[in-house]
């Protein structure tokens, strides 16, 4: 592939949650338990939900919209050093795609309802991936600087004091 080609990603839906600001948004399905919202699948792309409802959990994969900027180093919200933008999971992106894992409650008409969101209000939705515990579950796994930020201090910080958790 040629370094700068572009390609074309349409969403094939959107998300609608409770949560109006980013400021005031948790940073991870973690911290939004038993927060719901739906997620709305364009009429062209409902065939394909076919067989998903019996994943109790499912990846949302979607586009910051709403982050302005681009930045390849951040201070990330649980930390207060500068970290290179593919070491977070911060917004400021250059291809600014997020990822949450969430709840699947139900599917209704094109409509899934979900659980334990942390995604802002009217978010396209890019692709909708789901979770295999076999596969995705790593027992093994680091977290980098993240090991040094105590449960505690995460809990606190990445709730963001938003009134539904």
């Amino acid at each position: 592939m040629q370094k700068n080609k572009s390609f074309e990603i349409r969403p094939i839906g959107v998300i609608h949650t409770p949560h109006n600001e980013g400021s005031q948004t948790p940073i991870q399905p973690v911290f939004s338990r038993g927060v719901q919202g739906t997620v709305e699948i364009y009429p062209e792309f409902c065939e394909g939900l076919k067989d998903l409802e019996g994943f109790s959990h499912i990846y949302l994969l979607y586009f910051f919209d709403r982050s302005a900027k681009m930045q390849l180093q951040v201070v990330p919200y649980l930390d207060s050093v500068k970290r290179g933008v593919f070491a977070t999971r911060a917004p400021h992106r250059p291809n600014k795609i997020g990822m949450s894992l969430v709840r699947l409650l139900k599917i209704e008409n094109g409509i899934l309802t979900i659980e334990d969101v942390d995604i802002l209000d009217k978010t396209p939705l890019l692709d909708i991936k789901p979770y295999i515990q076999r596969y995705d579950s790593r027992a093994d796994a680091r977290s980098g600087w993240q090991e040094n930020i105590s449960d505690d201090v995460a809990g606190s910080l990445g709730k963001r004091d938003y009134p539904y958790c």
